[in-house]
């Protein structure tokens, strides 16, 4: 996968307003950051713009999440800057290798920096970690793609782009229920996830309501991700024609994998955390056809070419729903900030406390949802999609 982006700090800053402001992890050795000195002191002088930070994983098993957000984030940034205009960033990445103890010592990294607002983390777990801190310094946080609710549960400053986990779970089992209510259901989840589980409960309780048939369960952790051949037998010897898989893409693809090699050949339908597994480095993106996924984003829909073009152009490759996120997350900043009157030369907390009213006002046009709207919890309201993915794209199912 190309990495064009996450190897350095975009300085981008351009003149400010002058008007006064109105009012679950996996840890790795390895760690990178995008600070260059160089380019650090190339940025903008304190006060013209604003400071954003980016955290997720630039490294590890899951940067294909993280380097999305990263590069998502870095468009949105120079579309902002290019335009003019009384609202201008300065940008910075930091790697947490999906680790929360990592996680919180990027944010410590970044706010050394002087970062005014966080674009981040990007993954739940190091995200939990990570509002904890920011409640408690006042500093506002926006993750593009971290759903669960623990993540957002008393704090008021912290607020999130993506659905949360318990919609993605009623959504899985409502379009499950209007379209395959006939299905045989397995359910398959990591139970030391809090992503992971949290969409199960809610998918569980929503089919349950909805009279669906749920076969039977099964379970594993980070630790025996690496086998499926026990679940995957129980899941064919109880017929199950579906397993719903609400989990991250790398677990996802080991399934298709061990279930292709026995012959077995359900109807996978999973959620957002599949999304990258067709540019997986190593996986056969074959085995992914006919997957069923909710997401808010398609790279192939018209409404989206235009960002979808940029990101090739710079990148080399077709965005993910975590990049969309992230472009999203700093155009809702943009729409807060000037909503709130805020300035560039105004402290961390004294923005976050102009923002937390501010963005329950919002209503906002995205790449990710139309007409979306947050909550004083945080949540965002909007519906994910349903595609099915053929011939290596997600399309809408016919």
């Amino acid at each position: 996968m190309k990495k064009k982006f996450f190897a350095m700090v975009l300085t981008l800053a351009m003149v400010l307003s002058l008007a006064a402001c109105g009012g679950n992890d996996t840890a790795s050795d390895d760690t990178a950051s995008t600070d260059s000195a160089t380019e650090e002191d190339a940025g903008s002088a304190s006060g013209t713009a604003f400071k954003i930070g980016t955290i997720g994983p630039l490294t590890g098993d899951a940067a294909i999440y993280g380097q999305a957000v990263a590069n998502g984030a870095a468009i949105a940034v120079e579309e902002i800057n290019a335009a003019g205009g009384d609202i201008q960033f300065e940008l910075k990445s930091e790697d947490d290798v999906n680790d929360g103890e990592t996680s919180v010592n990027a944010y410590n990294t970044l706010m050394d920096w002087g970062m005014q607002l966080l674009v981040g983390p990007t993954t739940t777990g190091p995200s939990v970690s990570v509002a904890a801190k920011c409640y408690e310094d006042r500093t506002f946080m926006l993750t593009p793609s971290a759903s669960s609710t623990d993540v957002t549960s008393g704090k008021d400053n912290v607020f999130q782009v993506c659905f949360t986990d318990p919609n993605q779970g009623t959504s899985s089992a409502d379009y499950m229920a209007e379209n395959m209510a006939d299905a045989k259901i397995y359910v398959l989840y990591q139970n030391d996830d809090a992503y992971s589980q949290g969409i199960r409960d809610a998918f569980v309780s929503e089919a349950e309501a909805k009279g669906l048939t749920i076969v039977d369960e099964g379970t594993f952790t980070k630790d025996t991700a690496t086998d499926f051949s026990v679940q995957l037998t129980a899941a064919q010897a109880a017929g199950a024609d579906t397993l719903f898989l609400p989990m991250y893409y790398q677990p996802a693809s080991v399934i298709l994998n061990q279930a292709n090699a026995m012959g077995y050949a359900p109807t996978f339908f999973g959620v957002d955390g599949m999304d990258g597994i067709l540019t997986m480095e190593g996986f056969d993106a074959s085995l992914a056809e006919g997957v069923m996924l909710l997401t808010p984003f398609s790279a192939t829909l018209e409404e989206n070419q235009s960002f979808v073009q940029a990101y090739q152009d710079q990148f080399g490759e077709t965005p993910n729903q975590f990049a969309a996120d992230a472009y999203d997350a700093v155009y809702i900043l943009k729409e807060a900030l000037e909503a709130a009157g805020c300035t560039a030369d105004m402290s961390a907390a004294d923005i976050c406390e102009a923002l937390v009213p501010t963005m329950t006002t919002l209503t906002h046009d995205g790449l990710t949802g139309k007409g979306m709207t947050w909550s004083a919890d945080g949540a965002v309201s909007k519906d994910p999609t349903a595609f099915v993915i053929q011939d290596g794209v997600y399309v809408l199912p016919q």
